[in-house]
């Protein structure tokens, strides 16, 4: 059972992590679940829709009309699949990968003037510290 204290901190970082993805969020141009999508492709290479319906935790059919979505604005194009005849795999195109990057641009770019107007220089240096405490809790 957490201490007390550990249960505010707790508490308290999960509004404030909250409030600042929401944030950071507000500069996407490309559908939360789009992005998803491309994200995972990004990671992990060339995927079936089933694949990526199971990393993203959706129903298939929902994934099937995303992808549909992310080809008629080519961001992603299908090749078959080499040892399934049956399947075909999903990637992303050159300018899928570019929107991606643009987005992520975005969303880091935000974040970093934000950091750089609000923090003093001794902030900025515990917020770097912080960083690498919430990446250690992530990996947990």
């Amino acid at each position: 059972m957490p201490t007390p204290e550990a249960a505010a901190i707790a508490a308290e970082l999960r509004t404030a992590m909250g409030k600042l993805t929401r944030r950071v969020k507000d500069e996407d141009r490309i559908p939360l679940g789009q992005a998803a999508v491309l994200g995972a492709l990004d990671r992990n290479g060339a995927m079936t829709t089933s694949d990526l319906a199971a990393d993203q935790r959706v129903r298939p059919q929902s994934m099937a009309r995303a992808v549909g979505l992310l080809m008629e604005q080519h961001l992603v194009t299908r090749r078959a699949h080499p040892t399934d005849g049956r399947k075909s795999l999903v990637e992303l195109s050159d300018a899928g990968r570019a929107a991606l990057e643009a987005e992520r641009g975005r969303r880091a770019g935000w974040l970093a003037q934000a950091i750089e107007s609000e923090l003093t220089p001794e902030e900025q240096a515990l917020l770097a510290r912080t960083a690498a405490l919430l990446d250690r809790l992530a990996t947990r």
